[in-house]
């Protein structure tokens, strides 16, 4: 089981470095955002299963935060205007 466990993590630690570069080189804002999301969410997998693995449930509340910083992230974007790449010339 803590195989299996550790094999999860490594794959969701990927998706982290994937949504990372997405981040850092996305032809749009809302691209980077979608990106972020993806790194919340798997930033509360990743703590979820920690806590599994490292007998920590304090690491759960982490992740609740987590989770709901990022649905806040999004709220916020999508208020503010969302995607607003316009040719400056």
């Amino acid at each position: 089981m803590t195989l299996l466990l550790l094999a999860v993590q490594t794959g969701l630690l990927l998706a982290l470095l994937a949504g990372l570069v997405r981040v850092l080189r996305g032809p749009s804002e809302a691209d980077r955002m979608l990106a972020a999301q993806l790194l919340g969410t798997t930033a509360v997998a990743l703590l979820m299963l920690f806590s599994l693995t490292m007998d920590m449930p304090r690491l759960l509340d982490v992740a609740l935060v987590v989770a709901i910083l990022a649905a806040v992230a999004v709220v916020s974007f999508v208020a503010t205007g969302g995607d607003r790449d316009h040719d400056l010339l």
